[in-house]
């Protein structure tokens, strides 16, 4: 039996969750969002949390316990409290800086690499190398960061490019560490 789907989802003061047939729609500071629940799921709000039960015990529903109900814990704590991730730039010259509701980075190219901001993200650029990206939607605001992160991923034998905040980057040596014959 899934250990997570059985865990009951507590609703935090602010948010609030309704449940009609297979739609779950919740709303929150940070926003709202509504997800359409596999058939053989029932999703049920009792005593100011969230349960999800399955119909069967087939592989497919035991697998997709356990998935809705995180979904749905992160759709309530994203409206919520939201989902951030954070980025640093590391690199002589490497810089970010928020024109407008644009990303614009000096990443060495000849050129800057310009990214607009897209709905339901927010982007703070606290000081030039240091990005930080937030919203309610987890997937969006994860995958917004892999796209900024891509533009100049963290090379091996300096270090440079764009990371997460406490990513660690295994480091090589180079020519000179090589041994001769």
């Amino acid at each position: 039996m899934s250990r997570i789907g059985r865990k009951p989802i507590a609703i935090p003061a602010g948010v609030e969750v309704k449940v009609d047939g297979n739609v779950v729609s919740v709303k929150g500071a940070k926003g709202e969002s509504s997800y359409t629940v596999n058939p053989g799921m029932t999703v049920s709000v009792e005593n100011n949390e969230v349960v999800v039960n399955r119909a069967d015990e087939s592989k497919e529903q035991k697998s997709l316990h356990g998935l809705t109900r995180t979904l749905i814990a992160n759709m309530i704590q994203g409206c919520g409290e939201g989902f951030k991730k954070e980025l640093e730039i590391l690199g002589v010259g490497y810089r970010a800086a928020k024109q407008g509701n644009e990303l614009v980075m000096n990443l060495g190219f000849s050129h800057q690499v310009i990214m607009p901001e897209i709905d339901g993200i927010t982007i703070d650029v606290p000081a030039p190398n240091k990005i930080i990206i937030s919203g309610p939607d987890k997937q969006k605001v994860g995958q917004f960061a892999a796209n900024v992160r891509e533009k100049r991923p963290p090379e091996p034998y300096k270090g440079k490019g764009i990371r997460y905040v406490g990513e660690y980057v295994i480091r090589k040596e180079g020519k000179a560490g090589k041994a001769k014959k």
